[in-house]
């Protein structure tokens, strides 16, 4: 059966969320919205209805709580993503991390590369498959290209966890979920996470459950 909203200009559509108030309703694994590629933000939105639903985004993120958030995640298939990141974490895992505050900003048609070989791999979640985390091996620098809200062009390298940030949520806009490039054997509730593999990095986790590590 069609979708009832397979027909609405993607502006109604958005509209329609923003009029619920307070935070959005977040899509989970298994909705078409999350395994298609999202459409390139070319104005389908105005300003004015641009900058609400950043800030519904923004919102949306803080309330999860997550460090980013991307529009399909909300049920909208535009080629936009929030991050922020206050990184309340300790000295040791911020060295082995390489996990730093991101203030909140907007990333529209954002699109990554590899800057260098290096690859770090560490447990992450999503907030589109609630209740589970999985090790992940990503680029440890990529090279960023975006524009923001404003229009202004984005073009910078960005390293460790601000890193994985960028990949998680402009995979998403491409319909790429965390656990397509995720290690299977290390899938781990949040519970098993919180009271076996706190540890800075996976190490443990890798040897405990049988998977190796870049």
């Amino acid at each position: 059966m069609a979708s009832p909203h397979a027909h609405t200009p993607l502006a109604a559509r958005v509209e329609e969320l923003l009029a619920a108030g307070g935070p959005l309703p977040i899509v989970t694994a298994g909705d078409p919205v999350l395994r298609n590629a999202a459409e390139p933000f070319d104005g389908q939105l105005a300003p004015a209805l641009l900058e609400r639903f950043v800030q519904a985004l923004r919102v949306t993120m803080r309330a999860a709580p997550g460090v980013g958030l991307a529009a399909p995640q909300v049920g909208i298939p535009l080629r936009i993503a929030v991050i922020e990141d206050p990184a309340p974490v300790s000295e040791e895992v911020r060295l082995a991390r390489g996990r730093v505050p991101q203030p909140f900003r907007v990333l529209v048609n954002p699109s990554y590369e590899a800057a260098g070989p290096e690859r770090a791999a560490f447990f992450e979640g999503c907030l589109s498959v609630p209740g589970w985390q999985a090790v992940v091996a990503r680029h440890a620098a990529v090279r960023l290209r975006a524009r923001d809200e404003h229009g202004q062009d984005v073009d910078e390298v960005v390293t460790g966890w601000p890193a994985r940030i960028v990949q998680h949520e402009t995979d998403h806009l491409d319909g790429v979920l965390y656990l397509d490039r995720a290690e299977p054997r290390s899938l781990s509730s949040n519970a098993v996470v919180a009271a076996r593999w706190a540890q800075p990095t996976p190490r443990e986790a890798a040897r405990a459950l049988g998977f190796e590590l870049p």
